[in-house]
């Protein structure tokens, strides 16, 4: 990519006089959003600003350098602005470099070498609906057996999106807030169900629907291009304002062939009556999401991941006025292009909100599908070339499937292990044959029982090799509980950079103080490959409880706003949690890391809310009363434990009285 020389001079000649900076590299955002790096000799236009030479600014020239920077949507991206020393020498460290897309991990740090994968393409699909005798029913009909995708399987009508789609607007009734991209795929989808099951999303004049006349006047046949004039000649308008967006599907990367299909809704007009066209489709019927979805777990109804998925959320409504209403806003209930991994041997597919989903989405970013998901206590899992989780033989209620404890680096950086665990000598053994005895740093995220009495025997086994590496964390606090007691070799700043390796084997873990859970809780961002690892902080698959004194509520929802802002500064896209699998999806794509913590606060202060709602209507209550209402969700089995985190939100309530 290219730029005008000139254009090129002028930001290598304003980065020559900012304050002092370290030039790695200059990005554009290009018109896919993707960082995107110039040619080196952008940078060297100005030959003082060679590739990580060290530059002196004031500050209005570097003021000048931001403002032309925004102005011209160029963005320095490496160039670290810090203080100087009375020589000029870089005072601290400067800001991490990051020479590859932004928001993923190192290319060379990713387990299987990338692939291409086919673009989808566009598609339009329409589930129409009727209320039967016993509920919500929806039209099903069943693919060909010699069908180019998904042969045999009952499908809602719909196909691919015609050019002819796009030039049929004027001939179309469409609501305000219907674009015109949505228009195109709501008129594809009354085409498709047309041509596939004689049936007609259109009006006359009056406001009387198409019948059975109109239908047998038009040609099924016919070329897409004849459709909608077809209609216009009939004095039939297409009623593509009855057509709702209830869900977008992307199909799995791993496929050949790739669809982009909204999943759209329509109620089935009165008087009209499905018949196949007998050569994609056949056999139509009525049928109520939840006896498709028992039908086809009896393997007796065949249906794909995407149509299982979405007959699933279907059966929650009971009427089609109710799935209608909720389509109102013009944005679909779910978005997905889902991941597929193997569990006990077997593919399984996952949505983004589903707990294996962001550790595939780490692993095999590209939809290779050898990624086992199945719970290793023997061997670690690799997640990243330089990243390793294995996971400690401790399951249980607050364990999960058990403490993940992770390897990071490499063998020529040495490793960081991060929450060796519970003294298991086992677990600590295969740590440390993981690493060849090469451990550099052994760091606890917080002192539980099940996070850091590993650390001493771990060290002790590094020593009993002729290598003693540090433990590194924050001594426990005055408030944590007897079995919680720990003091590290020495207390871990905040903002502090722990580095394994040099050059572009180097691993930077920055320390970040999170309070909450346990006073002396710190997570760590893997800066090179934008990771958070996160202790218990943020777990996979459950909240974590906050237990006063040692807990506190208040430190726990600011720390996790101190996380946000470290995935907005790192572009982290992953979680690694202390329990459960990897968090996050690819940056700025759904259930990413930022929007894993945003749900994890929304989802605290909803429940605080209606703690609070339950102390008002029940202002003499105890903590056992308030248990039973403000957590009526949860299984009571888990009630004492929720107990805890009731204390720690009730005293956040009379603090912010």
């Amino acid at each position: 990519m290219h730029i005008a020389h000139e254009t090129a001079r002028a930001i290598a000649a304003l980065l020559h006089f900012a304050a002092i900076g370290v030039v790695d590299d200059v990005f554009k955002i290009d018109a896919v959003m993707r960082w995107r790096p110039y040619a080196q000799n952008l940078v060297r236009a100005h030959p003082p600003m060679a590739i990580g030479q060290v530059a002196v600014m004031g500050r209005r020239q570097r003021q000048a350098v931001l403002g032309f920077v925004e102005h011209h949507k160029v963005i320095a991206r490496a160039v670290h602005f810090g203080e100087t020393d009375a020589h000029g020498a870089i005072i601290g460290h400067p800001t991490r470099q990051k020479s590859h897309n932004a928001g993923m991990p190192r290319s060379s740090q990713l387990l299987h070498p990338a692939r291409t994968y086919p673009e989808p393409l566009p598609a339009a699909t329409v589930l129409l609906l009727r209320d039967g005798p016993d509920g919500l029913e929806v039209l099903m009909t069943r693919r060909a057996m010699t069908a180019s995708f998904a042969p045999g399987a009952y499908v809602f009508p719909g196909g691919g999106i015609d050019a002819a789609d796009a030039q049929a607007h004027a001939m179309a009734r469409h609501r305000p807030g219907q674009d015109a991209r949505r228009l195109t795929q709501a008129i594809a989808a009354i085409r498709e169900s047309f041509e596939e099951l004689g049936l007609l999303l259109a009006r006359h004049a009056d406001g009387r629907w198409a019948d059975a006349n109109d239908i047998a006047a038009l040609d099924r046949k016919a070329p897409a291009e004849a459709f909608a004039p077809q209609c216009q000649a009939r004095g039939l308008t297409l009623a593509a304002d009855a057509v709702f967006w209830l869900a977008h599907w992307v199909t799995d990367r791993d496929l050949p062939r790739r669809f982009d299909v909204p999943f759209l809704v329509a109620r089935m007009p009165e008087g009209q009556h499905p018949v196949a066209d007998e050569k994609e489709q056949f056999e139509p019927l009525w049928v109520r999401p939840a006896d498709a979805l028992a039908r086809h777990a009896a393997g007796q109804f065949f249906i794909i991941f995407p149509t299982i998925r979405t007959l699933e959320r279907l059966q929650r409504f009971a009427r089609v006025e109710d799935v209608l209403a909720a389509c109102q806003n013009e944005q679909p209930l779910f978005t997905s292009c889902p991941r597929a991994g193997l569990l006990a041997g077997r593919e399984e597919r996952y949505m983004e909100h589903e707990p294996a989903f962001g550790e595939l989405a780490l692993t095999c970013p590209d939809g290779q599908i050898v990624h086992a998901l199945d719970w290793q206590t023997e061997h670690p899992v690799a997640l990243l070339k330089n990243v390793q989780r294995l996971t400690a033989p401790n399951p249980g209620v607050m364990t999960g499937p058990g403490t993940n404890s992770y390897l990071v680096g490499d063998p020529e950086s040495g490793y960081a292990v991060i929450d060796p665990g519970p003294a298991d000598e086992d677990h600590l053994e295969k740590l440390w044959r993981a690493a060849g005895g090469n451990i550099r740093f052994i760091i606890c995220t917080h002192s539980h029982p099940d996070h850091s009495p590993g650390a001493a025997p771990l060290q002790a086994l590094c020593v009993g090799h002729g290598h003693r590496p540090p433990v590194l964390g924050l001594a426990s606090a005055p408030t944590a509980r007897a079995h919680s007691a720990f003091t590290p070799d020495r207390d871990l700043e905040d903002g502090e950079r722990l580095v394994l390796g040099s050059g572009a084997n180097t691993h930077t873990l920055r320390v970040i103080h999170t309070p909450g859970h346990a006073a002396n809780h710190l997570c760590l961002v893997l800066e090179e490959d934008g990771l958070l690892i996160s202790g218990d902080h943020i777990l996979n698959g459950s909240t974590t409880v906050i237990d006063p004194p040692d807990g506190h509520m208040d430190d726990y929802l600011r720390s996790l706003d101190a996380l946000l802002a470290a995935c907005e500064q790192d572009q982290v896209a992953f979680i690694l949690p202390a329990h459960g699998y990897v968090l996050g999806n690819l940056w700025n794509e759904p259930y990413d890391a930022r929007a894993c913590i945003q749900h994890l606060k929304a989802h605290r202060l909803r429940r605080e809310a209606k703690i609070l709602q339950v102390m008002q209507a029940h202002p003499q209550g105890t903590l056992d009363d308030w248990v039973k209402l403000a957590y009526d969700d949860v299984p009571e089995r888990l009630w004492p434990v929720a107990t805890r985190s009731l204390m720690a939100h009730v005293e956040r309530i009379r603090q912010l009285a």
